[in-house]
């Protein structure tokens, strides 16, 4: 029996994916809830699964191709999977007939050592008779040859025409076509047509260019405290919850610290209204394997230090492995980006619309800094705070920034919310 199978439902306002790889090769067997193909979408990819056990059948859509949702794109027979077939028996030689045929081998069959010799004598006088005749040249290369002129020229023209001999000793480098010059500066280009994902992404990105006011403010942080935080607490922490405990937990603490202080960054613009949230979905860029994905932490002011590092370490490996759902990417009020595990020492991030703000972690760098009058080596990070100026101003875009300083200086605040 043939099972259709359909691109499902992916997610709100999403109407047609394109398909990506197939992981299964027509007529493989294949079990229940085998990942079939891959389904690329604006906003995730996901996998389609084998709804039986089977054989995948005929493909309809191939990779590139843009299905609507509900669409079918392939065939699934069920049933026990084909046997491959037997190979067909080889055609034996025809036996010999008649008496004494089997004492006649194959060698028999071939021509006797005095025709080879005939024939070999005959082929060289053949050749001999037409070497007075010229070769023809093979069209292998073109080649440019300068015909002779029929009265010698004047030196002068000659000499201005006719490039200067090389020096004694230097030879002239010869004329590279365009195929020799592109082989030897490794000169090959290799056209990859771009995912919808990333179509959607670089899309909506220029979209906050040309419609949001964006502005970027810098800091810098002396994470002192946090690694000392860290290294006191971190192997407890590790062995009480099963995950490290990581720098992200605490700008996503010290972020929802600042936007209840300061919500018209948790704000949008909708229309000619500012929509303000009273609740924190904080956003987090990550690496995955079509790109960079920004999973969102819902209501991440409920959430604990361990469980903000368990779903961020559960986002990152269903990144890479392209399984975050859809509604998993999208709603999130504030973004947090860290570019510092890239080693990025500064940056100015790009809002994700419609959200009015977004905080850039770089790297830590042991700096000298002032402390009561000294110079000290201190463990600092510069921040960086993209916002829609059209909503925030810089006085609140600088205090909400100061504000996450505070707070990841000084971790306990964060505790007792002061």
């Amino acid at each position: 029996m043939s099972i259709e199978l359909k691109v499902p439902e992916i997610g709100e306002s999403i109407t047609e994916v394109e398909i990506g790889d197939w992981l299964k090769k027509a007529g493989e067997p294949v079990q229940k809830d085998d990942p079939l193909v891959t389904l690329e979408s604006e906003k995730a990819t996901v996998e389609l699964p084998a709804p039986e056990s089977g054989t995948l059948g005929k493909m309809l859509k191939k990779k590139g191709d843009v299905a609507k949702i509900g669409e079918v794109i392939g065939y699934l027979e069920t049933g026990k999977a084909e046997t491959a077939k037997p190979e067909a028996p080889k055609a034996e030689a025809p036996k010999p007939e008649g008496p004494g045929a089997e004492a006649r081998k194959p060698e028999d069959k071939a021509p006797k050592a005095g025709a080879e010799s005939d024939k070999t004598a005959t082929d060289k006088a053949a050749l001999k008779s037409d070497s007075s005749k010229p070769e023809k040249s093979e069209p292998s290369k073109p080649r440019i040859v300068q015909s002779q002129p029929a009265q010698e020229k004047p030196l002068s023209q000659r000499l201005a025409a006719e490039p200067p001999p090389a020096p004694a000793g230097v030879e002239e480098e010869p004329v590279m076509s365009t195929e020799e010059a592109a082989a030897v500066t490794g000169g090959e280009e290799e056209v990859v047509p771009m995912s919808r994902l990333r179509r959607t992404v670089a899309e909506r990105l220029v979209e906050a260019q040309r419609t949001a006011a964006l502005l970027t403010t810098f800091n810098e942080v002396d994470m002192s405290a946090v690694v000392a935080l860290r290294k006191e607490y971190g192997e407890a922490f590790q062995k009480k919850f099963g995950v490290k405990l990581g720098f992200m937990s605490f700008f996503v603490k010290a972020s929802v610290d600042a936007l209840k202080q300061f919500p018209v960054v948790n704000a949008e613009v909708r229309g000619t209204d500012i929509v303000y949230r009273n609740y924190y979905d904080i956003g987090v860029a990550i690496g995955g394997g079509k790109g960079l994905v920004v999973p969102v932490l819902r209501r991440a002011e409920r959430m604990s230090f361990a469980e903000i590092e368990m779903a961020i370490g559960d986002f990152a490996r269903r990144a890479r492995e392209n399984k975050l759902k859809p509604d998993e990417l999208q709603g999130g009020t504030f973004t947090i980006s860290n570019g510092g595990v890239y080693g990025s020492l500064l940056s100015t991030p790009i809002v994700n619309p419609p959200q009015s703000g977004v905080l850039g972690m770089h790297a830590i760098q042991d700096r000298p800094v002032a402390r009561d009058g000294a110079v000290v080596i201190r463990p600092m990070m510069y921040l960086a705070l993209t916002y829609d100026h059209r909503i925030v101003d810089g006085r609140e875009a600088v205090s909400f920034l100061k504000r996450i300083k505070e707070a990841v200086e000084n971790p306990t605040r964060m505790l007792i919310e002061v």
